[in-house]
């Protein structure tokens, strides 16, 4: 690819990140100015909690879509090209494992079977934060370049300050936005992210956050799949960042997902059984939850409250709970 395609593509983008397109647009319109100068055969665009680095509200087209659960969970499990490790641009895997593409955990259990030959990896990440990930693959095509690898780190600053304004002028509260069901709103998995229970309220939820293409269809709960799989890389010793992701739902109102393990203690009578819940706890404004951290919309960033990290026995079920906020509430949780 001629020096020519990267400029013209950059100059698009930086004119797509100087707009007003809100953050699901934006990443499509970048998409299609990358894919001008950068090939790619699929792609995973999520944001992410700018505290925690868990990622939520994901872009993506991918070949194995029916094993969604388990490509979260590697990609939260695999150390290498981690984009919680990554210096803010981008980086290949091929370049990173010298060609042993089996050094990736998620390359060896999964992506080999797909004929993945490389992914791209840039990550979006200011003095504020992160704002997000994204990966591009290569199937049965040759690895990504340096030209390539250049290109990606060098509109990635544009690219995360589009985002990150992008999220601000969400806390703008909407008029006649859909009244969603009161809370709470449960998630029941299994260890390896299976869905085996969840409250009436939560599929409501969950059709708002990623809108099923097909009526009929049923939605996907992947953000409630990132932050139960970030539990799963701290207790690994992956990352230490707590399981917790702010996500943007509608009309300037925000949710907070959070993983924890269920007690499996020995109840009378019996056992319980071991799995993930999540929880979407919804709250009114005015109501306060401490320790928290307060949106600044004007910065679009979040001001840092005290961190507290919970370690939870390996081999417990998890615990998610996503809590609304609405315009008004002094505090975005984040216990």
């Amino acid at each position: 690819m001629g020096s020519s395609a990267y400029a013209r593509a950059g100059e698009t983008i930086m004119r797509i990140c100087r707009g007003e397109a809100d953050v699901r647009m934006l990443r499509l319109e970048a998409l299609d100015a990358i894919r001008r100068a950068v090939s790619f055969d699929a792609y995973a665009w999520l944001l992410t909690d700018p505290e925690t680095s868990v990622g939520s509200s994901p872009l993506a087209d991918v070949p194995c879509l029916p094993q969604l659960p388990r490509l979260i969970r590697l990609k939260y499990a695999t150390a290498v090209n981690r984009w919680t490790r990554l210096p803010s641009g981008a980086a290949s895997l091929h370049e990173a494992t010298g060609g042993s593409l089996s050094l990736s955990l998620m390359w060896r259990e999964l992506l080999s079977q797909h004929q993945v030959t490389d992914i791209a990896s840039s990550v979006y990440r200011d003095r504020f934060g992160c704002w997000g990930f994204l990966d591009l693959w290569r199937i049965g095509a040759p690895a990504f370049t340096a030209a390539d690898i250049e290109f990606l780190g060098h509109i990635a600053g544009p690219v995360t300050a589009a985002l990150r304004h992008g999220l601000a002028r969400t806390f703008i509260p909407a008029t006649g936005s859909d009244q969603l069901p009161a809370g709470p709103v449960v998630l029941l998995l299994s260890p390896a992210l299976e869905v085996r229970a969840q409250t009436p309220q939560t599929q409501r939820y969950l059709q708002v956050l990623v809108p099923p293409e097909a009526e009929d269809q049923a939605p996907v709960p992947a953000g409630a799949y990132n932050v139960a799989a970030q539990l799963l890389a701290a207790e690994a010793g992956v990352d230490d960042n707590p399981p917790v992701a702010r996500v943007h739902l509608a009309g300037g109102r925000w949710l907070t997902l959070r993983a924890a393990r269920m007690d499996t203690t020995p109840a009378a009578g019996g056992t319980r059984r071991r799995g993930q819940h999540r929880t979407l706890d919804r709250w009114r404004p005015g109501n306060r939850v401490r320790p928290g951290v307060r949106p600044d919309p004007a910065r679009g960033r979040t001001a840092p409250a005290s961190r507290r990290r919970r370690h939870h026995p390996r081999g417990r079920p998890a615990d998610v709970r996503v809590g609304e906020h609405r315009p008004g509430s002094p505090q975005v949780d984040l216990r």
